[in-house]
């Protein structure tokens, strides 16, 4: 675990439940892992973290990697792989919720906020409501309102409890919201349109909830 001090890498590893008062210093907290009970209605929780994906994962070479944003910001921006590992990085600690019934709690993130992101592209435009996510798997995207974007806990990550992520679970990077199901924590996420309405994504085109707040069971949009 190359990015924990020693202390952490032991706290990380242990099997009960880690709370938000343990995180380490500096830590973005999620909010709901302050809630008496972080298991949502319907859920059941995990120790393990279970694979799930549209298609498999995609074969993602890191010299030509970008992230890019467009749309209603300031200024069209992309950076490379290099260029995403310079910029400042936060950590997070929050929950993980499944839309298939699991939940995963206590995880660590590390990667660049969403907040900074928008910041280095020159702010949001004022029509600006939603944004549409978009991953290196092949036409896949999912939608979300900008304010979930942009809350204090989401970020596009790169490490997982002190390990970059694997390709299985989204690697190099992915988008992380905690307090909405896992579906919208886009896997393998190549870049973020900023729109002045919603636009459904590949997972609500087929079925799933426009929004996905799993404390409501928004699971589909019936």
């Amino acid at each position: 675990m190359k990015n924990l001090t020693p202390v952490e890498a032991i706290w990380v590893q242990e099997e009960r439940l880690r709370k938000p008062e343990e995180a380490p210093e500096g830590v973005i907290i999620s909010p709901d892992t302050r809630r008496a009970d972080r298991i949502p209605p319907g859920q059941s929780r995990t120790r393990k973290w279970p694979v799930l994906d549209a298609s498999g994962a995609p074969r993602i070479d890191l010299a030509k990697w970008r992230f890019q944003m467009a749309g209603l910001i300031g200024s069209e921006t992309s950076f490379s792989w290099e260029e995403f590992l310079r910029l400042p990085r936060v950590r997070v600690f929050g929950d993980f919720h499944c839309v298939t019934r699991w939940s995963r709690l206590g995880n660590l993130w590390e990667g660049v906020s969403t907040r900074k992101l928008v910041e280095l592209a020159g702010g949001i435009k004022p029509e600006c409501k939603f944004v549409l996510a978009h991953g290196y798997d092949s036409g896949w995207t999912t939608n979300l309102p900008l304010e979930d974007f942009l809350a204090a806990d989401a970020l596009v990550a790169i490490a997982h409890d002190g390990e970059p992520l694997t390709g299985e679970h989204g690697g190099p990077a992915r988008l992380i919201v905690p307090q909405l199901y896992a579906w919208k924590s886009a896997k393998w996420i190549a870049g973020v349109e900023f729109l002045d309405r919603d636009r459904p994504g590949f997972w609500e085109r087929n079925g799933y909830h426009m929004h996905g707040d799993p404390w409501t069971e928004e699971r589909f949009g019936y």
